[in-house]
Parts: structure tokens; sequence; C-alpha cells
């Protein structure tokens, strides 16, 4: 199963009938101690954790072999495990300013939509309603008609005529 170190599997049996409890339930306990490969040896990801897990606590930065975005997550989260109280405090300080800043910017930025997506809704109404006059006034609706029916002046209706 795992030649690199010495594992055993353990499974949940039922004492009276000596039969599994449940097949899809095993625990693999593994020997720590005996794992010795260097960082040079590592191989898989299997290899990479394990090679982690034993020395994250010898390491004061992220080892060559391990700058994967996965392991860089789980050092960032180890320093964060390692701060003390006074850090902490700091910290959480720190990342709520953060989230604030971004929910006034989220907030800010779709206010900021929602105003310009009515101002096009608007510009697209006056632009429907100057070609309506058009077409009323190409009829020969007279501009009296056309003012009640778009709630425009008849200057305003002449003034679009004559663009």
């Amino acid at each position: 199963m795992i030649p690199i170190l010495n594992s055993s599997e353990v499974k949940l049996i039922e004492t009276k009938t000596n039969e599994i409890f449940y097949d899809k339930l095993t625990f693999i306990y593994l020997e720590m101690p005996k794992f010795n490969k260097s960082e040079a040896e590592l191989v898989s990801h299997f290899d990479k954790w394990l090679y982690l897990l034993k020395n994250l606590n010898r390491f004061t930065e992220i080892p060559a072999v391990l700058q994967e975005r996965i392991f860089r997550k789980l050092f960032t989260i180890a320093e964060v495990s390692n701060l003390n109280e006074e850090e902490m405090k700091t910290y959480e300080a720190s990342l709520k300013d953060k989230r604030d800043w971004k929910n006034a910017l989220d907030t800010a930025t779709a206010e900021g939509m929602e105003k310009g997506m009515e101002k096009d809704i608007e510009k697209g109404m006056e632009k429907e309603r100057i070609e309506v006059v058009k077409r009323l006034k190409q009829l020969g609706v007279d501009e009296v008609i056309i003012s009640q029916a778009t709630q425009l002046s008849v200057e305003e209706i002449r003034k679009i005529v004559i663009d």
C-alpha cells in the first residue's frame, strides 16, 4: 500500500459476528517518524504532504518544492494560527476593515450600475418618444394631439420635428 513508511489499516467490526461494520470506512495510521525522504526525493503530492506534516514546525519559509497554491494556503493558515493574542486581535481588526471596505465598494458598484441602467433606460425611452413624435408628425397628426399623447409641449414637438 504505502511502501515508504509503515502504516496500519483499521476497520470497524461487529464484535458478535466479527463482520466489518461498514466497508467504506477505513482508518489508516501512518508512522510519521519512519518517513525520512528529503526535499529532493519528494515525487508525489502524498510525499509532499507527509514531508510538510512531519517538518512544518521546522520551516522558517516555504520550501521550493512546496510552492504550489494549496501548500502556500496551508502556510498562511499556519502563520495565522501561530499569532499571539495581541497579533490575532490586530489581524482580525485588519480582516474586518478589509471586509468592510470590500462591502462598501461592492455596494457602491451595484448602486452605480443600477443608476447607470436607469439612465440608459431613460435615454432609450426618450429616443423612442422622439421617434414616435416624428412618425406621428409624418402621418399628419396635429401637434396638440401629439403633445397630449407624449406629454411634451408643442414647442418641444416643433424642435424635435425641426432636428
